[in-house]
């Protein structure tokens, strides 16, 4: 098992990391055994700890908290969600701004996929999910039959920002239940179940699913054991991506942000800015500076033996037209070649 812990220093400033054991790790840090800055800001208090599975998961838990307000710690603290929502109103400012974008697309939001966890078993998972969901674009979760019930205090921390998912996620009994009113279902899963049912991958399900009429649902099983036959049963298509059959297991996360993704690539969402290269140098530009850089080699006799002269010049030209230079590139260039040629002949 591993923790993720928060503690309170003498000064009012809060300390983050991880151990696999957290009484001795306390101890070390309260007899001041660990250089560093708890040890310059004692007595120090636990104020909050959660536990792991995996060292993977405490880490990057530990890198979400450290990045915290003190606001939105001590809201984590109290167990005050509405506290840890509020604090992370630039993602939710972001949120209005992309459900308005939306609303203006002509009501995109009835083509989106609905997300089913299935029997989800973990909140930190769901809240990861819901994160998932929400970096590309996808809103509307469903929970059917979640083993710790629903609402999970633990799914809102977990979810970074993505509260809204969470708060208009809807729980029902059945997957029957959850899919009633989708035209076109798809159940992820890598094992062959013995049903016979198209496949699919990720993009060719996002393409689908926008030229289809009706609402789809895209399926997911339980952290543990995946979707049952049953499960399957009720898909219309099967949902896989390749991977490596020596290692098939992607947690729930991982699962659905493949799947998001894939859909994200027909949204109007961000994307990095194009940067503008400039013109490519005309190629006279260019050749004055192969000629310059020619003439200093020559200088410095580099083209020996006399022999290979002509294959090395060939070599040179063809590396230095590879790059596009810009004529303020070559500028630089020939600068740069100059500056040395002097520094040469000062000596």
């Amino acid at each position: 098992m591993f923790h993720v812990y928060i503690l309170k220093c003498s000064d009012g400033t809060y300390y983050t990391g991880h151990t696999d054991d957290l009484d001795r790790r306390i101890a070390e840090h309260q007899s001041g055994a660990i250089p560093g800055y708890t040890a310059d800001r004692l007595p120090i208090e636990l104020m909050w700890s959660e536990t792991f599975q995996s060292r993977t998961e405490a880490l990057e838990r530990e890198a979400q908290v450290k990045d915290w307000s003190k606001k939105k710690k001590e809201g984590l603290f109290r167990g005050d969600w509405s506290t840890v929502s509020t604090a992370a109103s630039s993602r939710q400012t972001h949120l209005d701004k992309l459900d308005a974008a939306r609303t203006e697309r002509g009501g995109i939001e009835s083509r989106q996929p609905v997300i089913v966890l299935v029997r989800p078993q973990l909140g930190q998972n769901i809240g990861k999910a819901a994160r998932a969901m929400l970096n590309f674009g996808l809103t509307e979760m469903r929970l059917v039959a979640p083993r710790d019930g629903w609402p999970n205090p633990e799914a809102g921390p977990a979810a970074s920002g993505a509260d809204s998912v969470l708060r208009d996620a809807t729980v029902y009994d059945s997957v029957a239940d959850a899919v009633a009113d989708c035209a076109h279902v798809y159940a992820t899963t890598v094992r062959k179940r013995g049903i016979t049912k198209p496949v699919a991958t990720p993009e060719a399900a996002a393409q689908a699913i926008r030229a289809e009429a009706g609402r789809s649902a895209i399926l997911f099983g339980p952290e543990r054991s995946g979707l049952e036959t049953d499960d399957v049963a009720l898909a219309r298509t099967i949902l896989t991506v390749p991977i490596n059959p020596e290692f098939s297991s992607l947690n729930l996360a991982q699962a659905v942000i493949l799947v998001a993704y894939e859909w994200s690539k027909g949204q109007d969402l961000a994307s990095p800015p194009v940067v503008d290269l400039g013109e490519p140098a005309p190629h006279e530009e260019l050749e004055g500076m192969i000629g310059q850089l020619d003439d200093m080699l020559e200088a410095a006799r580099f083209f020996f033996p006399p022999e290979r002269a002509a294959t090395s010049r060939r070599t040179l030209r063809t590396l230095l037209t590879k790059p596009g230079w810009t004529s303020q590139e070559v500028r630089t260039m020939r600068g740069v070649l100059s500056a040395l040629d002097g520094a040469k002949r000062r000596r």
